[in-house]
């Protein structure tokens, strides 16, 4: 019998998720971050994600998709959409920017390198496995020099008047950019490192904050940077106007649009991300379809109290659902069927978060998989074979 093959030496071997030095430490490979899913808590029971095949025609006349748009009608949408703990969306007053808003001459430019001095590459609260995303809105702006309105989603807190000084940025990050928890991939890192990445809302923190208020109302928000890529410049005003016409019919009372920069995905144009407040519902019947007049049973939810009567639940509150490929004749359906019914349209749907943690997108590409008896998470779901 010939004798056994002898083993490689461990240093030719490089595993693949192992790839460049961990500035802190001695090793020869990094981590590489795995899936962001796998790093924000989930409950241990995950609720049905209600959902449409499709969305529902228009019943009313609207405005029609430009047909001179290069809009990417092939690739998959799903799990489209780039992972991100907290969305950080700064309100401007504006309605474009430059390409880069960290370019911005102003205060939108200003607060946007200010965190960035935070809490991206290179600053001291810089967490790979804690991605944020920042955007400028068209959403009013702070009228106090030297400050911004920021609203943070899926915290769905507003934080008024925030000062662009290092320390109230740092402070910021500190108590509420910064993870709860911790992965399992900072355990490499020194003590004194995993405790600097730690969320710190103690009130000597707080005290050097301006007071986060619950946002309560739903918050539609769409790319419409036209600096960046005309589809969005050209689509995201006409689908501001439908928005908003589309909520005051149906009389979500409250709700706040907006125009973005850079989301991602531009090809997917347009881009809608609908925020529905946790402890939201919708007052009036599942199949209540009367346009909310004065008086009437179709009104806006609110964080505040309980439902009662014929108030349902919301299906999707606390969660920001994520749409590609949004055309004004879209606009009637994402409204009846997420805001109003709490479904998500799967044809439409590129993710989604959830407050307090989870990706809509990967659950319910799972959920879809369990309903057709298909493999999830590497074990197989067998079928009865067909006899006769």
């Amino acid at each position: 019998m010939p004798p056994p093959a002898a083993h490689p030496p461990l240093s030719s071997i490089r595993p693949q998720n192992m790839i460049m030095p961990l500035p802190s430490l001695r090793l020869c490979f990094r981590l590489r971050p795995p899936p962001f899913r796998a790093l924000r808590p989930l409950s241990t029971t995950t609720p049905t994600i209600p959902y449409t095949p499709t969305c529902p025609p228009a019943t009313c006349p609207c405005a029609a998709t430009p047909p001179d748009l290069d809009i990417d009608r092939a690739t998959p949408l799903l799990n489209t959409m780039a992972a991100y703990a907290e969305h950080i969306v700064v309100c401007t007053g504006q309605r474009d920017w430059t390409s880069r808003i960290e370019d911005d001459e102003g205060e939108t430019g200003a607060f946007v390198r200010g965190l960035k001095g935070v809490v991206g590459k290179g600053g001291k609260a810089f967490d790979p496995f804690n991605p944020l995303l920042t955007t400028a809105s068209s959403l009013p702006a702070s009228r106090t020099p030297h400050t911004s309105h920021i609203l943070l989603f899926p915290s769905f807190t507003r934080h008024a008047s925030l000062a662009h000084t290092p320390s109230s940025l740092s402070a910021f990050a500190s108590a509420h950019l910064a993870a709860r928890t911790l992965s399992p991939f900072h355990s490499a890192l020194p003590a004194p490192q995993r405790a600097a990445l730690l969320r710190d809302n103690s009130p000597a923190t707080r005290s050097r904050l301006p007071p986060a208020e619950p946002i309560a109302s739903v918050t539609v928000l769409i790319c419409g940077h036209g600096a960046r890529d005309r589809r969005c410049g050209v689509l995201g005003p006409l689908l501001e106007d439908g928005f908003r016409r589309e909520l005051a019919r149906r009389g979500v009372r409250g709700a706040e649009v907006g125009v973005v920069s850079h989301v991602g995905g531009h090809k997917f144009a347009g881009n809608v991300v609908v925020y529905v407040p946790p402890g939201w519902w919708w007052r009036g019947r599942a199949d209540d379809n009367s346009d909310g007049g004065d008086g009437g049973s179709s009104s806006s939810g609110n964080s505040s109290g309980s439902s009662g009567g014929d108030e349902a639940p919301h299906a999707l509150a606390g969660t920001g659902v994520w749409y590609g490929r949004v055309g004004p004749e879209h606009v009637e359906g994402i409204v009846e069927e997420t805001v109003v019914q709490g479904r998500i349209i799967s044809e439409l749907f590129r993710g989604g978060v959830r407050s307090g943690g989870g990706d809509l997108g990967r659950e319910l590409e799972a959920q879809m998989k369990r309903e057709k008896g298909e493999e999830e998470e590497g074990r197989l779901a067998l079928k009865p074979k067909k006899r006769g």
